[in-house]
């Protein structure tokens, strides 16, 4: 038996609750994973929400990454081992809870230089930055971006990264004293997004040339902001909807905008295949290695705290990642 959080109904953070539940023994191509930090994400909200395109059956348990120990392995699995420190980000949540019974094709290798912590709060977030950076929009040397809620988890890692590549970054928030923490993580200009007007600063920043890419984890709060300041043949990529569901796209919108581009992304069709995962957690893992890339884990909370975890994201009250100890 193992303590994990489970909601029995969509609703508010109150529907959480801790109990104990029996795991059972993997299959012949899982794995059992004793898991030492699990990330926290708005994604998790969400789901507990009810307002996530893929919702899970009910009782559910809430969360997408986590990272742990190895116990058992399935008679099928020959490619990890008892005692590996392994992390993963799911497309079927699960993850709050202290063990895990999971699909060996769904976790990758720890290396050496990174913590169980960090690895639990980039599995999901990092992977997200890696594609939308290396695969999704290409950023290069020379671009201009734009990244909404930028001083998040998500946030922290996208700035960090396109600054490594050369890209100059400029990155919203909705809070006055979360400017300077875009700044430190690779930011070149920060925009507090409720007392300044994000078009206008986004022209007077690039001399009236706009942006070539847009990182939007927003939504409808951002988007009419975001599509008058992308240059002719800019990007949008939208990966998130802390903001609620963005409108059916008007593609004459998109036209007399620029001839705009505009995809709404999920990790899940950027790893397709074992490689495409592994190659992805090689980027992020070896990038965090080198110290390219620094998690700023700003909030840790216990298994018990979850309904706390929820609220405080919610409340926006959140700095960079967060994790919850189990």
């Amino acid at each position: 038996m193992v303590k994990a959080i489970k909601f029995y109904d969509f609703g508010g953070p109150e529907v959480l609750k801790i109990e104990e539940t029996e795991i059972g023994s993997p299959g012949d191509d899982d794995v059992l994973i004793r898991q030492t930090a699990i990330g926290l994400n708005f994604l998790d909200i969400m789901v507990r929400l009810g307002k996530y395109p893929l919702l899970p059956e009910l009782p559910a348990t809430p969360g997408a990454e986590a990272a742990g120990v190895i116990e058992a392995v399935g008679k099928n699995v020959s490619n990890f081992k008892v005692g590996e420190r392994v992390a993963y980000a799911a497309t079927i949540p699960g993850a709050y809870t202290e063990a895990r019974v999971i699909n060996c094709d769904q976790i990758v290798k720890i290396p050496d230089g990174v913590s169980d912590e960090v690895a639990a709060a980039t599995a999901l977030k990092g992977m997200t930055a890696e594609y939308l950076v290396q695969r999704c929009y290409k950023a290069s040397k020379g671009d201009v971006a734009l990244v909404h809620a930028a001083a998040g988890g998500v946030g922290q890692i996208l700035c960090q990264w396109l600054n490594y590549i050369g890209v100059t970054v400029i990155g919203t928030t909705s809070s006055e004293n979360k400017k300077d923490i875009i700044l430190s993580n690779g930011g070149q200009y920060a925009i507090n997004s409720s007392t300044e007007d994000i078009a206008d600063c986004i022209k007077k920043v690039t001399d009236g040339s706009g942006v070539d890419v847009v990182y939007d984890s927003v939504g409808p709060a951002v988007w009419l902001a975001s599509i008058s300041s992308l240059k002719p043949r800019g990007y949008y990529v939208n990966f998130g909807n802390s903001s609620g569901p963005l409108e059916p796209i008007d593609s004459v919108q998109l036209n007399t905008g620029g001839s705009l581009f505009f995809t709404k992304t999920s990790m899940r069709f950027y790893q397709l295949d074992r490689k495409e995962l592994e190659n992805s957690a090689e980027s992020l893992f070896g990038l965090i290695e080198k110290g390219i890339l620094n998690p700023n884990i700003s909030q840790k909370y216990s298994l018990s705290d979850v309904a706390k975890a929820h609220k405080d994201i919610a409340d926006k009250k959140t700095i960079g990642s967060s994790i919850l100890i189990p």
